[in-house]
C-alpha cells in the first residue's frame, strides 16, 4: 500500500507538472488564428515581408538539427534572408520555373501512362485502391526529376518507402511535439524511428549525391528525360549566403556550398511535397467524382472533346474547376479557411469555378486583392511547385477519367464514400479510396 501511495503521488506531481508547463508554454508562444480573410490578406499579402520570417513550427526545426547535431535547414524551415532566398531560387528559376512546364509534360505523361497499364489489370477486381499506385506513379516521376534518368526500380521503390515512412511519422509526432525534454521523453520511440529514418534517407541519397558531383566535372550536363536537368545537380552546383557565421565559404566570398546533410534534406523536401500534395489531391478529386456520377461524366465530356479537338489540359476549364474544389474542400496542408467566404462550403460544386461563377477568378494561389482558399500556402513563402503540381494533378486526372470509369465498390455502395479527413503530415482521406474500376470502350 505504501508503494501504491508513493507512485500515485509521483503520478500527481507529475501531471501539476506537466499542468504547469503547457501553461508557461502556451503563454509563451501563443498561436494566433485570424478568422477575418480581409486581415489573413493584409497579413500574408500586403505585408508579406514583415510576416515571412514568422516562427517556424517547432518540430521540423528540431527536424532539421538531427543530421549531425547542426542546423541543416530546407526552404519549410530556413529563416526568411538571403539563403531562403538562394534556395527558392534555385528551384523556382530552375526545375519548376513557369518555361519548364511545356518541357516536362511528356514526362508527366510517361507516368500517366505506367499508372493507367497498372490498373488496366485490376479492372476485375471488386475494389481497387487508388492511394498506391498514385502515389508509386507520383514518385517515380519526382525521383525522376531530382536523381535523373538512372533511377533504378528497386532503388526507388525504397526510396519511396522511406519517403512514405517518414511522412507517416512526421505527421503523427508533428503535433504532439513542442521541443522540451519531457516531450523528449515522452516520444522517444518516435524520435528513435525518425533518427533511424534519416540515416536511411542519406544512405540512399549519397551515392545520388556523389554522381551529381562527379557529373559536374564534366563539360555534358545531365538532363532528365532529355529536357531538364535533375534537382540534385543544382544543389551540389549552388552556393549559399554564409549567413551563420561559419568557416566553410571558401576564398571569404561569404558563399559556400551546401553540406551533404543539408542536400539530404532539401531532397527529402521535394521528394515529399511533391509526391504527397498530387496524391492526396487526386485520392480526393476521384472520391468526389465516385460519389457525383454527373460531375465525372461532365468531365469525361470534356476530356474527349478536348483531346478530339487537339487542346490542351490548359483549355479544359471544367477540369481546372474540378481541381480547384477539391482543393477548397480538401487543401494539402492541414487547415481551416473561413466557411462564410463561401456558398453552401460543403457541397461538392465545380461550377462555383467556372465563368459567372462566385469564385470565378480564383486559382490556386492567392489573389491580390483577397484570399478566398490558398492551398498551396500565400506570400512569399508559398510552394513553388503549385504549377508543376496542378499540371501532374490535371495530367493524372485526364488519364483516369479518359481511360476508366470510376464508381462505388460493393462496400461503398452500401455505406457511401467516407469523406473523413486525416490531418498529418498532409490532409488525407482517413480511408483510404476503394472504388469499382472499368475500363471504357
Amino acid at each position: 500500500m505504501e508503494i501504491l501511495a508513493i507512485l500515485l503521488c509521483l503520478l500527481a506531481g507529475i501531471m501539476v507538472f506537466l499542468r504547469s508547463y503547457t501553461t508557461w508554454r502556451d503563454r509563451d508562444q501563443a498561436t494566433i488564428i485570424i478568422a477575418d480573410p480581409a486581415i489573413a490578406h493584409r497579413a500574408l499579402i500586403v505585408n508579406a515581408d514583415d510576416f515571412s520570417n514568422r516562427p517556424a513550427a517547432i518540430f521540423p526545426v528540431f527536424i532539421a538539427s538531427l543530421r549531425d547535431g547542426e542546423r541543416n535547414d530546407n526552404m519549410t524551415t530556413v529563416k526568411y534572408g538571403p539563403r531562403w532566398r538562394a534556395l527558392r531560387c534555385n528551384l523556382a528559376a530552375g526545375i519548376l520555373h513557369p518555361s519548364r512546364l511545356a518541357s516536362v509534360a511528356p514526362l508527366q505523361q510517361e507516368a500517366a501512362k505506367t499508372l493507367v497499364d497498372g490498373l488496366s489489370s485490376r479492372c476485375e477486381e471488386a475494389a481497387v485502391r487508388i492511394r498506391g499506385p498514385v502515389t508509386n506513379a507520383a514518385f517515380a516521376l519526382s525521383a525522376r526529376l531530382c536523381f535523373g534518368d538512372a533511377v533504378d526500380a528497386n532503388l526507388r521503390r525504397a526510396m519511396g518507402q522511406v519517403t512514405r515512412d517518414s511522412m507517416v511519422v512526421i505527421g503523427e509526432l508533428g503535433p504532439r511535439f513542442d521541443g522540451s525534454m519531457m516531450s523528449k521523453l515522452v516520444n522517444w520511440r518516435g524520435l528513435n524511428r525518425i533518427s533511424a529514418l534519416l540515416d536511411r534517407q542519406a544512405e540512399l541519397y549519397r551515392p545520388q549525391i556523389a554522381e551529381a558531383r562527379r557529373q559536374s566535372q564534366s563539360f555534358h550536363p545531365r538532363l532528365c528525360g532529355g529536357v531538364v536537368p535533375p534537382y540534385v545537380d543544382s544543389l551540389v552546383a549552388l552556393r549559399v549566403p554564409d549567413d551563420d557565421g561559419d568557416d566553410d565559404a571558401p576564398n571569404g566570398d561569404g558563399r559556400r556550398p551546401l553540406r551533404e546533410t543539408e542536400v539530404v534534406g532539401l531532397l527529402f523536401e521535394f521528394l515529399g511535397a511533391g509526391t504527397g500534395s498530387v496524391v492526396a489531391c487526386v485520392e480526393w478529386t476521384l472520391a468526389h467524382l465516385v460519389d457525383q456520377p454527373d460531375v465525372q461524366s461532365k468531365l469525361h465530356h470534356e476530356i474527349i472533346h478536348a483531346e478530339g479537338s487537339g487542346k490542351s489540359l490548359r483549355s479544359m476549364p471544367y477540369m481546372n474547376a474540378v481541381v480547384l474544389e477539391s482543393l477548397r474542400m480538401h487543401p494539402p496542408v492541414p487547415f481551416t479557411l473561413d466557411k462564410k467566404t463561401w456558398t453552401d462550403p460543403d457541397e461538392y460544386r465545380p461550377e462555383r469555378f467556372l465563368p459567372l461563377g462566385e469564385a470565378e477568378h480564383v486559382g490556386p494561389t492567392p489573389g491580390q486583392k483577397e484570399i478566398r482558399m490558398m492551398p498551396f500556402g500565400a506570400g512569399h513563402r508559398h510552394c513553388p511547385g503549385v504549377g508543376m503540381g496542378m499540371m501532374l494533378i490535371k495530367c493524372f486526372l485526364a488519364t483516369l477519367v479518359r481511360e476508366f470509369e470510376w464508381a462505388p465498390s460493393a462496400q461503398g455502395r452500401s455505406g457511401g464514400i467516407d469523406m473523413t479527413e486525416l490531418d498529418g503530415f498532409l490532409k488525407m482521406m482517413k480511408t483510404p479510396l476503394s472504388a469499382s474500376v472499368t475500363r471504357r470502350r
